[in-house]
């Protein structure tokens, strides 16, 4: 067969504020091969398609003929149908940023029919003499679309979900059986609509190949189906799954019946494979020749990968491509007030990887051996903007998330001078480790140049634990350095975790401890506590003894295998602590309960914490050693010298910044010197380095060792100075 046409598709469901990136960077590189391709997100659409007029008035049919027992709050909802009919399109158009002010009817009291998610509005009034108009009527058109879907999950599909679908039918499952069932039986209303939307698009794009993204346990069991309704209509077209479920999860599926809905499952990055893939369908190659892929062959799951051939480097992939997507229909939700947590949900970002991989690639809970993680190449920053440039006048959007498992200080440095010497004016936030390399001028470097928000790994905040998980950052670290972002006005998100191997009850408490007095410090704006996941490819899966826990299971049984169920001797009963971290950190996040004890989060007893109710505040003003190299660049992000005054031999001299003017005073000697090599210090001009700063103001002006210990080399660092 002739492959002409590709067809790219992630399936329900992922966010529905902006486009999962997989498909858009698999369309920038078969661009570049020159393939003609379309992409679809089906998360998007499916959800648009219910959360119509007409697509509720569907769903308030099927329950009627369904007539299923209602609990008293889905009942309230079917009570209240005509008044959601009437309502929907424009709780979606405003959510899509076209109707803005649609936001004084949508905030004002009883404009939207309420049903439970509205009993939480309680805990968050407060917070609405701080929000503008539209940021309330945001708030609770999200309330007003989550008690829809708690109806349609209640009544109709219980396995649907805002961001996933039948994820928890699709998490650790070992044994293939149980989602093959599943699909063996009617579908339930949202695989109806699927399907609806898959014969509509076949007819359009008439794809020889179709490719779909699999990121997460809550994409899988749609994307069988999509693979089910595709072969039903067309039992040659070829069908290849990939994305980051298959990359975790189905390294080494042997079961035979996930071939009945693909032809192929591709693992890691998708450019060679894919490629390779179009080469052998139009027979220019062997089956021996793919890479990393598996098929069914003579009635056997068989795994190719062909090391001699190499991946697509990073810097050839292509610039990622949003053709065909409906940038204009992504729909923007508050789920949170916070100000960093709502960054994921709200906004349409363009998304972007500064490095593919992990450049520090130890930490013991990840999955360091895989691909993903441990192939570290890095862009440069030249070509990222050229990407930048490229994207933003495709899409029309300035704000990108650059998605990296960890983005390098140094490359982000560089980056941020790059968009500031080309003033390409963007917001871009990314996730990072809390190096010692974010100095507070790198800091405010990063936020000169759009940096709004980072998010980054505090774990266990526990410094025995840290060490045992080789995260290679303390606590004491990871607080300077968030003051140090919050101090350049970017958001800091943290990511936590319990449940690490051989931590005890009293280590859990004082990690509780710890982030409460951040979020006191306001230091930290946001954080999320992840229970501790056994995976096959890290190092804890790999040698459990060597951490003190033992794997219990599951038996693999030919399809995913990544979770991996374990005891913890040493440990506390973990998962009794969850809905306690959970509940204190979201109130944290809405700056309530910070005086509150840590008992009072907890149905049981639970250790007084050991830790001083200074520690967090002792650790920031403790003195750390920051030696600078010569080769550090010397920048100027403050004002421009509009005016010099001269008062005898000293020089008031005037700089101009957006917010207002100041005036340093200096000699005549240094003012002369600072206003000729300041060309070299605005990035206009080749950049000048420590070590040139040092001997420039040596031969201009004297001393300067007693120049970086005086009041005027501290007023230039207030005002803009900056070493990196």
């Amino acid at each position: 067969m002739e492959i002409k046409k590709t067809w790219l598709i992630t399936p329900p469901f992922t966010q529905i504020n902006t486009p999962y990136p997989a498909t858009c960077y698999l369309k920038g590189f078969l661009n570049e091969l020159q393939v003609e391709n379309y992409q679809s997100d089906l998360s998007l659409e499916v959800f648009l398609r219910i959360f119509s007029s007409d697509g509720l008035k569907r769903v308030f049919k099927e329950v009627e003929k369904n007539d299923p027992d209602l609990s008293a709050n889905a009942f309230r909802i079917w009570s209240l149908q005509h008044q959601y009919e009437s309502t929907v399109d424009q709780v979606i158009s405003f959510l899509q940023n076209q109707r803005s002010t649609l936001a004084y009817q949508l905030g004002s009291e009883g404009y939207l029919p309420q049903a439970g998610r509205f009993d939480r509005m309680t805990d968050s009034e407060y917070m609405f003499g701080h929000l503008s108009i539209i940021d309330k009527a945001k708030y609770l058109c999200t309330l007003y679309l989550e008690d829809l879907s708690d109806f349609i999950k209640e009544a109709l599909d219980p396995h649907f979900g805002f961001s996933r679908y039948a994820d928890k039918l699709s998490s650790a499952v070992s044994d293939f059986s149980v989602l093959e069932g599943q699909l063996q039986e009617g579908s339930f209303f949202t695989m109806q609509i699927l399907e609806e939307i898959i014969r509509e698009k076949i007819t359009l794009i008439n794809p020889d190949l179709v490719a779909i993204t699999i990121p997460f346990p809550g994409n899988l069991f749609s994307a069988l189906k999509i693979g089910q309704f595709l072969k039903k209509l067309n039992p040659e077209m070829k069908i290849v799954a990939g994305g980051g479920y298959c990359n975790t999860e189905l390294r080494s599926i042997f079961d035979t019946r996930v071939f009945k809905y693909f032809d192929f499952i591709t693992l890691d990055d998708g450019e060679k494979p894919i490629e390779l893939l179009l080469q052998y369908l139009n027979g220019h190659r062997e089956n021996q020749d793919l890479k990393r892929t598996f098929l069914l062959d003579k009635g056997h799951v068989r795994f190719f990968n062909n090391a001699e051939i190499k991946d697509i480097p990073q810097r050839e992939t292509g610039t990622p491509d949003y053709g065909d997507l409906f940038l204009d229909k992504y729909v923007s939700i508050l789920e949170v007030l916070n100000p960093m947590h709502r960054l994921w949900s709200d906004g349409r970002w363009n998304k972007l990887t500064m490095a593919h991989g992990c450049y520090w690639g130890k930490c013991t809970f990840c999955d360091v051996t895989l691909d993903y993680i441990a192939r570290y190449q890095p862009l440069t920053a030249q070509m990222l903007c050229d990407r930048i440039e490229r994207i933003i006048k495709q899409t029309n959007e300035t704000g990108f998330h650059f998605v990296d498992e960890a983005a390098p200080p140094a490359l982000m440095r560089d980056l941020a001078i790059e968009l500031i010497s080309r003033d390409l004016r963007i917001s871009w936030w990314t996730n990072i480790r809390f190096e010692k390399a974010f100095s507070a001028d790198l800091c405010r470097l990063l936020a000169k140049s759009g940096c709004i928000a980072v998010s980054g790994g505090l774990e266990v905040a526990s410094d025995r634990l840290l060490a045992l998980i080789k995260k290679g950052v303390t606590v004491g670290q990871v607080s300077r350095v968030a003051k140090s972002l919050r101090d350049a006005g970017i958001l800091v998100h943290a990511y936590l975790m319990y449940g690490f191997p051989t931590q005890t009850e009293q280590e859990t408490i004082d990690a509780m401890e710890i982030v409460r007095q951040l979020f006191k410090h306001q230091i930290i704006q946001s954080g999320f506590w992840h229970l501790f996941s056994m995976t096959a490819h890290s190092p804890v899966g790999q040698d459990p003894s060597h951490f003190g826990v033992v794997r219990t299971g599951p038996e693999f049984k030919g399809f995913a295998e990544n979770d991996l169920e374990h005891l913890d001797p040493d440990g506390a009963r973990h998962s009794k602590f969850g809905e306690g971290l959970r509940h204190s950190l979201y109130n944290y996040m809405n700056e309530l309960g910070i005086e509150e004890d840590l008992s009072t989060w907890f149905p049981f007893r639970t250790p007084s914490t050991t830790i001083k109710k200074n520690y967090i505040s002792t650790l920031l003003n403790e003195k750390t050693s920051n030696k600078l190299s010569d080769q550090a660049k010397i920048l100027w992000i403050g004002g421009e010298p509009v005016n010099k005054r001269i008062v005898k031999n000293e020089v008031y001299l005037e700089l101009a910044s957006n917010i207002g003017r100041t005036s340093i005073l200096m000699t005549r000697e240094e003012a002369d010197w600072f206003l000729e090599i300041f060309g070299h210090l605005i990035l206009s001009e080749p950049i000048m380095n420590l070590q040139q700063f040092r001997e420039s103001y040596q031969d201009a002006v004297g001393e300067f060792e007693a120049f970086i210990n005086s009041r005027l080399f501290n007023s230039l660092r207030e005002e803009g100075l900056i070493i990196v």
